[in-house]
């Protein structure tokens, strides 16, 4: 054991990514005493997390009882909402109608998952309807067997939540399934986005849980044991018990780890933020040393939760997108995103011979096809997960395996590719094809996966015709050039429109604009454009110094790439603090009457004093069992009145008042 481990306890970040799992050991003296990266593997998640952590500890040489507290950032829910996967569940609406799907993307969401409406729900003062739960009762047999979870959200649950305690209590004792329920995410008003917010929860419960056990049964074996805790979205620290409850917080964990680990490494108060992995990029500002916050609550994959968290824009560009070629034009551009595939030389690092053979078959044909260099392959996740299926989606799963298969062989019609991207969206099904990282082992800019796969992917997306039936690119090496130009100029753009957005313009057409399009591009020309930040980039990721070399030239200001920027993640995870919030509200129903609506019922009083004094023991009852159940060690806790009144004829007049106590704390760590 070093000197460092016996002077200082030491803390451990991992952070599990679409494409990798990093690790790092911190320690306050110090700093990072060691950092090592393995391959995410989304069947078993035990497995990355272990590469990296074991590296850690062997580069380290420390007894992992030196470790006293370990705590995780993910984005595998950010993931997951931006590539529309996750558990199908069902969403039971009490109170509302049809008509509300259609609000806040509700449906959208929803897709083909099945709801239930049933009569309830309360009024704004908390007065509850008739409850009715036949059509409830009559679906859960079937429901019970075809869902991973339930949703449910009742009309002003947050002024009343005794319908949904009721519908989720019933919904566990039936079936047994993991049920989420909208008041416990949010006492915010609004059902249809709080509906969203629920169900969206509910299909990642199971991913997160999975991330979970996988790392709570790595640090078991390896004999370590620290408390466990998870980054939200807002950058603070919860147990992992807190999290396993409501993965919905958990998205833009990552980014917002990403976060307070670049200020710890640069120590600049005021920057934008460009993090850039295998499946997305993350940008957001920070301003006086702290990152904003959304006040509208976190989007991610185009829908606006209730989640409060870093005002992150997630954009589906990363070294791991799917690289496609726009449809007409006689010089077709190069598309990039938004869907992740798995790189063909980390297919070809896994099943060498097969890809190499059937890439190279396909080389043979005298035109180029639609499917070439593509594959399809199991995720590897429970079989559970599969529940649900039509006929063709699984006699088409059914043919899929855990090697990859060329999608020219495997697939009859246009009909089956419309099947097989319905199981990709539900997360049974990886698409390996051309990506940046390819492009990078092509051109000898990444080394660590199949060079030789990707030199025959780069060589079939070359052969592909423009308007005028030429190859779009003579060589490989070309094609790859212009690829990751394409990257370094796509990040310029989100980057732009992440500044436009913060400036209160439209970032996306703005950004896409012909004016900016010249600027950023310096076209000359006898009116002289230019656009620039007014300050620095912070480069986040492991590709960012391959990635982000130009990116100073088109953003007009310093992109700074810090030192540690490939596990930014997992140092931010180890730095932070916990922070949980609780809240009640205060209405008068009636003149002289003031009910006070807290998490799990109302009370009345005929005081308006008594009933924000009640509120305010109540909030700061809860925000302390919230800090202790979210890991803290001692808390701060700091309380806010928001009172809403009004003057009529001279006289104060009370409407409502919403009492917010927050706790903050660092996290206990071992003995």
């Amino acid at each position: 054991m070093n000197a460092t481990s016996k002077a200082q306890p030491l803390f451990l970040g991992i952070d599990t990514g679409g494409t990798y799992t990093d690790a790092v050991l911190w320690s306050e003296a110090t700093g990072v005493v060691a950092k090592a990266k393995s391959l995410t593997t989304r069947h078993d998640l035990a497995i990355g997390i272990s590469g990296a952590v074991d590296a850690v500890i062997e580069q380290a040489r420390i007894d992992p009882k030196a470790i006293k507290l370990v705590s995780m950032s993910t984005t595998l829910a950010t993931n997951a909402l931006v590539e529309g996967q996750g558990g199908r569940v069902a969403l039971i609406m009490i109170g509302f109608s049809e008509a509300d799907l259609a609000r806040d993307g509700l449906g959208t969401a929803l897709g083909s998952d099945p709801v239930v409406f049933c009569g309830g729900g309360h009024d704004v003062h908390g007065n509850a309807k008739p409850l009715e739960l036949e059509k409830l009762e009559q679906a859960l047999p079937e429901l019970g067997g075809s869902v991973s979870g339930f949703a449910v959200c009742a009309y002003f649950a947050t002024r009343n939540p005794a319908h949904e305690i009721t519908v989720r209590d019933l919904i566990r004792e039936r079936t047994g399934l993991p049920v989420t329920a909208s008041h416990e995410l949010s006492a915010k008003l609004g059902g249809p986005r709080r509906a969203l917010t629920t169900l969206l929860n509910a299909r990642l419960i199971s991913m997160i849980d999975r991330l979970v056990a996988a790392t709570e049964g790595f640090l078991e074996k390896r004999g370590i044991q620290a408390p466990l805790m998870v980054v939200r979205g807002d950058g603070a620290l919860v147990s992992a018990a807190f999290a396993r409850q409501r993965p919905i917080e958990t998205i833009l964990s990552g980014p917002a780890a990403s976060l307070v680990g670049a200020r710890h490494m640069t120590g600049l108060d005021n920057a934008v933020i460009s993090d850039i992995g295998g499946t997305t990029t993350d940008v957001a500002v920070l301003d006086k040393g702290r990152p904003r916050l959304d006040p509208e609550g976190a989007t991610v994959g185009g829908f606006r939760t209730m989640v409060e968290a870093v005002a992150m824009r997630t954009f589906g560009l990363g070294g791991d997108s799917e690289v496609t070629l726009e449809d007409g034009g006689l010089q077709p551009k190069l598309l990039l995103g938004p869907r992740r595939l798995v790189p063909l030389a980390l297919s070809g690092l896994a099943h060498g011979k097969l890809v190499h053979e059937e890439l190279e078959r396909q080389l043979r044909n005298s035109n180029p096809g639609r499917m070439d260099g593509r594959f399809a392959v199991r995720t590897g996740v429970p079989e559970r997960l599969a529940a649900g299926l039509t006929a063709p989606e699984a006699r088409l799963y059914e043919a899929i395996t855990s090697s990859p298969q060329p999608l020219d062989r495997l697939l009859t019609s246009m009909a089956q590719n419309a099947t097989l991207q319905r199981l990709v969206a539900r997360g049974l099904v990886h698409i390996s094809g051309f990506t940046p990282s390819d492009a990078a082992h092509v051109l000898g800019k990444q080394s660590n996966w199949d060079e030789q796969a990707a030199r025959l992917g780069a060589e079939l997306f070359a052969r592909r015709r423009d308007g005028r039936g030429q190859p779009i690119a003579a060589t490989p090496e070309a094609l790859s050039e212009r690829v990751l130009l394409a990257l370094t100029r796509n990040s310029a753009e989100v980057i732009f429109e992440t500044a436009f957005a913060e400036d209160g313009l439209d970032g996306a057409s703005t950004v896409a604009h012909q004016l900016v399009q010249r600027a950023v591009d310096g076209r000359p020309g006898i009116a002289r454009l230019s656009v620039s930040l007014d300050r620095p980039v912070i480069g986040l990721g492991a590709s960012a110094p391959l990635h982000y070399a130009g990116l100073g030239a088109l953003i007009g200001n310093e992109c700074i790439v810090p030192v540690d920027t490939d596990v930014a993640n997992a140092l931010g995870a180890v730095v932070g603090q916990v922070r949980v919030s609780a809240e009640a509200t205060v209405s008068q129903p009636k003149e002289g009457l003031f009910r006070l609506a807290t998490a799990e019922n109302l009370r009345d009083f005929t005081s308006e004093d008594e009933a924000l004094n009640a509120a305010e023991a109540d909030v700061r009852q809860r925000v302390a069992e919230r800090a202790e159940m979210a890991g803290a060690d001692t808390a701060e806790v700091e309380l806010v009145r928001h009172l809403n009144t009004s003057t009529v004829e001279g006289q104060r007049m009370f409407i409502d008042a919403r009492i917010v106590a927050t706790a903050a704390g660092r996290p206990r760590i071992a003995a």
